[in-house]
Order: C-alpha cells, then sequence, then structure tokens
C-alpha cells in the first residue's frame, strides 16, 4: 500500500517553498501527499510581501477531514505562525500518533519573521516533546536553546539539548549558515552523526529547511529509520541545491527533481560517540 505524508504549513506562491515543496518532495520520494494550510504568504524569491493567518477554526476542520479519511504514515510542519495554531496541531498529534517531523520555520530568508515572538515558548512546550525528529538551521536553533551557535560543537551542543532537555526524539541542526563545508548534526539519543556535503556558490536556496524536512517525513511514512530518512534528506537537498535551477530574481529555488535526474554530488557521512 502507498505511504502517505501530510505537511502542516504555510504557501509559497512561487513554488519554492511551504506546502508547494513539501508536496513536491513528497512527490519525488514517492508518498502520496496531503496538505493543511496554516496562513497563505504572498512571498516570492525576493521576500515576503503579506501573510493571512487562516483561523484555528478552519485549521481545525481542514485536519479532521484529512484524518477521518486518509491516516498519514508521516506528518511534518513547517510555518505555524500562532501559540493557538500550535496547542490544535499538539493535540491532534496525540491523538493521530503518526511520526512527526517538526521544521521549527521562525524566520524566511528574506529576514521576515513568520512566528509570534510569543509562539516560541509554545514549540518548545508543545510541539517539540511530540517530534520524532526536528530540524532546525542555524538561527532557529539558536532560538530554540538561546545559544549562539558558532562552530560544529556548539550545533553538536544544541541538537542534543533539543533532545534530552526539551523532548524531542532526535535532532538533527542543519550546519548551512557556518562557515566551510555544510555538515549537518543529527543526535539521536545515543550518538551523533555528522553529514558533510560540498558547499554550493549560489543564493538559490529558498525552501531548503521546508524541503530537507519534508524528504524526512516521506522516508519515515515509509518505514524508514531516523538516520536513513536523514542520509536520503541530506542526499536530496544536496542535489537539488547543486544542480539549481537558475530562476528567480531573488534567492531562488532549490531543484526538486535534480537528485533523481542528476545524481548525487560528494556526500561524507560519519559517526561520533555520545560526549
Amino acid at each position: 500500500m502507498i505511504a502517505s505524508a501530510l505537511t502542516i504549513a504555510g504557501t509559497d506562491p512561487t513554488g519554492g517553498a511551504g506546502i508547494q515543496a513539501d508536496l513536491k518532495s513528497f512527490q519525488e520520494r514517492e508518498v502520496y501527499g496531503m496538505s493543511v494550510v496554516t496562513s497563505v504568504v504572498a512571498q516570492n524569491t525576493m521576500g515576503v510581501k503579506d501573510v493571512q493567518h487562516l483561523s484555528v477554526d478552519f485549521i481545525e476542520k481542514q485536519l479532521d477531514a484529512v484524518f477521518e479519511d486518509i491516516t498519514p504514515d508521516a506528518v511534518k510542519t513547517g510555518m505555524i505562525a500562532t501559540s493557538d495554531m500550535m496547542e490544535l496541531i499538539a493535540d491532534k498529534l496525540i491523538k493521530q500518533q503518526s511520526p512527526y517531523v517538526i521544521d521549527p520555520v521562525m524566520v524566511a530568508k528574506s529576514g521576515h519573521a513568520l512566528m509570534e515572538e510569543k509562539s516560541r515558548q509554545t514549540v518548545r512546550d508543545k510541539l517539540i516533546p511530540l517530534a520524532a525528529i526536528a530540524t532546525p538551521n542555524i538561527p532557529e536553533a539558536e532560538m530554540l536553546v538561546e545559544f549562539p551557535i558558532r562552530n560544529l560543537s556548539d550545533a553538536k551542543r544544541a541538537a542534543k539539548l533539543i533532545v534530552e532537555e526539551l523532548g524531542a526524539g532526535a535532532a538533527v541542526v542543519k550546519g548551512g549558515h557556518l562557515s566551510g563545508e555544510a555538515i549537518d548534526v543529527l543526535y539521536d539519543k545515543q550518538e551523533y552523526h555528522l553529514f558533510q556535503s560540498p558547499r554550493v556558490d549560489t543564493k538559490h536556496t529558498h525552501g531548503t529547511g521546508c524541503t530537507f524536512s519534508a524528504v524526512i517525513a516521506s522516508e519515515l511514512a515509509k518505514g524508514r529509520t531516523i538516520y536513513e530518512a536523514v542520509s536520503t534528506g541530506k542526499e536530496f537537498i544536496t542535489a537539488a541545491i547543486h544542480h539549481t535551477l537558475g530562476i528567480g530574481k531573488g534567492n531562488g529555488p532549490t531543484n526538486h527533481w535534480g537528485y533523481r535526474i542528476h545524481g548525487l554530488p560528494g556526500l561524507k557521512e560519519g559517526v561520533e560517540s555520545n560526549e
């Protein structure tokens, strides 16, 4: 039977991020994709123009429409702007108990805030503890752990804290904002896994976090382990960035079919003990 995945997130009319990127990623990984919209975002590769949040009541109706008909094998969340939205989604996830991937989208690439300030604590209290894995980038991880991340050692500390203190099942802190090669740090309660890829000189990285977490959700929906899901996600997003489409006047989208058509650039993986 075909695996299915549900994304709960905001929109991107130019298709590079948000629900549109998630559905493209699900399709590429041969998983049936479904979506619940939290916010309608007027954005493009140059930035966010405006945001309209849907009512909590209507978000609940969307969620119920999915859950009463097609049970998702995995769920991922992206942009969830308000505490009320988060509390509703947390309640639904507790009842559903599908593997849950949280991409804690807080700030757009353009620097536009996508989450209310007071909602950050709700992320920590309500959503992170339910997650099979959290996938923050460096700025998002800094907001979660409340200390600066300047190097690989800081990223490892942050990943461990997100798991052991905030309660996630696992955490991968993405290293794209650090200097040098892009090293993602996965901590799974037992050990650290380091995923290293060559850095690509491109501005076309719009939607990388959405795509990476959507691929992880796809693989979990198919029954893969956390390590296998993150490994595939890293391969997928590395190829998507490397084989850039080169479109858009700003930070353009990644290439969602790059992995399938063009293959994988060099990728290194390593394991470190829990220290």
